[in-house]
């Protein structure tokens, strides 16, 4: 069976790729990194190093490699005759690859239409569903029928800390141990993929929002209070006794709306919260906080880790203090390596953090959760 792994860099070799591998797949990377491709090319391996308290080394062999720009005709070959298609380039990437998704997916079709899985290994809910839609954005409205009758576009959950690598890693990675990879059944085509590290399930939305509003959203609390208090690393900030009681509270909060919305147990949010806090404070696997903390525009959004729980909340007549107080820590995160760091102070800076808050969050400037922020 071969799978095609679009986004070769630290999340797709160190992730999907290395379990694709252990399950057997015939695996092939495509990426428009030339350094990387070409790499890969030559060494047709690489390692993933799990970095707990027993080290563990996976080694990923006779693996393949195109150059998504340069090889545009290989790439589509790829496409057409690829059992499973998978991604890991960010969600900002999704527009850009579809184009050649959509010109291969008609090349499978012209080619007798083989069922086939597409599934967006992203940190978004609703990943696969967005680049379906880029990809229908290039085909008619027949081709689009056509598609959909033999590919599977399946969202997925994914849950693995890859911190920044060192420079000599070159094409190894350096992963935490625990993961997490659910796909959602009901939009496959021809069978569940033979992957047994993935969890299947027929509603992926709990998994997915436990996920975001867990993990996602206590990376932020640590990344925005930890830089507040001027802590550099995110190990050091979950073991801070002031920030670590922020990132307590904020877990609590969202544990409440996971629980009265999908029906965890209290029992169960208490265990995820545990396991979750502990993969923070690995000493093997900590990234900074200003890494983390990147993209605070798009962790304002409307729908992203720290407003949507928020909002939920307020609509239940709970209010979201300590939420509210890490966007407040939000507002002041000041990274000039950061693009979206250094909008977000420009705005500040010429608007105030009202203006600021109302044109990222989509609310209304006087609306309540605006005035808790500013309270703080």
């Amino acid at each position: 069976m071969k799978a095609l792994q679009i986004g070769a860099g630290n999340i797709g070799r160190g992730f999907i790729g290395q379990l694709l591998y252990e399950a057997g797949w015939d695996l092939c990377f495509a990426d428009i990194n030339d350094e990387l491709i070409q790499k890969l090319k030559a060494e047709q391996k690489y390692k993933v190093e799990l970095a707990g308290e027993e080290q563990q080394i996976v080694q990923v062999d006779q693996v393949d490699a195109v150059h998504s720009a340069e090889e545009e005709e290989e790439l589509l070959k790829r496409i057409a005759e690829a059992d499973l298609i998978t991604t890991a380039v960010g969600p900002n990437v999704l527009k850009g690859i579809a184009p050649a998704l959509a010109a291969g997916l008609r090349k499978r079709l012209d080619a007798g239409a083989a069922p086939v899985n597409v599934i967006a290994c992203e940190n978004m809910a609703g990943a696969t569903d967005q680049l379906k839609y880029y990809i229908f954005e290039h085909v008619t409205d027949e081709e689009q029928e056509q598609i959909a009758a033999f590919t599977g576009f399946a969202n997925a959950a994914v849950d693995r800390i890859v911190p920044q690598q060192p420079a000599e890693n070159e094409l190894d990675v350096t992963v935490e141990p625990f993961f997490e990879w659910v796909v959602e059944t009901p939009a496959l085509k021809g069978g569940r993929p033979d992957i047994p590290s993935v969890t299947f399930v027929d509603d992926l939305t709990p998994y997915m929002e436990r996920k975001l509003f867990t993990v996602n959203t206590g990376h932020a609390a640590l990344a925005y209070h930890g830089f507040a208090a001027d802590i550099e690393t995110i190990k050091e900030a979950a073991e801070h006794p002031t920030v670590a009681e922020k990132l307590d509270k904020v877990l609590q909060e969202t544990s409440v709306l996971l629980e009265q919305k999908h029906g965890f147990s209290t029992e169960e949010m208490e265990w995820y919260r545990s396991k979750i806090t502990v993969r923070f404070r690995n000493p093997h696997i900590s990234d900074s906080v200003e890494r983390v903390g990147r993209g605070p525009v798009r962790k304002l959004g409307p729908n992203d880790r720290l407003v949507r729980p928020a909002l939920e909340l307020m609509e239940r007549d709970i209010t979201p203090e300590a939420l509210a107080g890490v966007i407040a820590a939000c507002l002041e995160f000041d990274v000039k390596e950061d693009p979206e760091s250094v909008e977000l102070q420009q705005k500040v800076q010429a608007d105030g953090k009202k203006h600021t808050l109302a044109a990222y969050t989509g609310l209304v400037e006087d609306h309540p959760f605006i005035q808790k922020i500013l309270s703080f």
